[in-house]
């Protein structure tokens, strides 16, 4: 399945919720270039409830060296989400957004249908970003969130964060994302599209792993 029933306007890519979908690295949107990588963070549910903690406090973004900054949840009725089950159809949220939760700073966690300014460099390229929180789901065993662009990127797109603690104990950190250049140098020079996404996943990994410096 290649997008999901939420639409909204903000974001500037037509394929919500594609990272999400069984064949998003064989048939990616039009014109974008798909990545997904899947790391082995420990095992237990500590591991895995401290992970959780990491991951929906922004901590993969800030690890990343970004700057989180306005965070926006979503104004209204709270907005639920597009969440999505194995084989890419889309399921009803997991739990209700009202809870809303914030970190040491007073800085709101991730809730669905919030916008979030970063700003940063990556490769020593400019990184800043307006984004949407596309979906966030937080299950017994599987938590995560995507996020969308919606302005001043130089790609298009969306990347999602998912920590999954399987039957056997082991607790797996999966990226995944699909960007089309926006900027113009990143049209002109495609190479860097990707060289941007290796190191976004290598600075990720490093922030939720404690396990990432450790030799195989």
């Amino acid at each position: 399945m290649r997008r999901g029933t939420f639409r909204d306007d903000t974001v500037d890519y037509a394929a919500v919720g594609a990272t999400q979908a069984p064949d998003l690295m064989q048939y990616p949107p039009e014109r974008s270039i798909p990545a997904e990588e899947s790391w082995r963070i420990g095992s237990g549910e500590t591991r895995f409830r401290a992970a959780s903690e990491a991951l929906m406090s922004w901590t993969a973004q800030r690890g990343a060296g970004l700057v989180v900054k306005d965070v926006r949840p979503a104004s209204g009725p709270m907005y639920s989400g597009v969440s999505f089950d194995a084989d890419g159809n889309p399921i009803a949220p997991s739990r209700s957004e009202a809870e809303q939760r914030f970190d040491a700073d007073g800085t709101p966690f991730v809730s669905a249908g919030a916008t979030v300014r970063l700003d940063g460099r990556v490769s020593g390229l400019k990184a800043d970003a307006e984004l949407r929180v596309i979906f966030a789901l937080e299950e017994a065993r599987r938590v995560g969130f995507a996020l969308g662009t919606v302005s001043d990127s130089v790609v298009s797109g969306e990347e999602s964060f998912m920590l999954e603690w399987y039957d056997n104990d082991e607790v797996w950190f999966t990226v995944r994302a699909f960007d089309a250049p926006h900027a113009f140098l990143y049209k002109l020079l495609p190479g860097l599209t990707k060289r941007r996404r290796r190191e976004l996943f290598t600075r990720y990994l490093r922030a939720i792993s404690p396990l990432y410096t450790t030799p195989a």
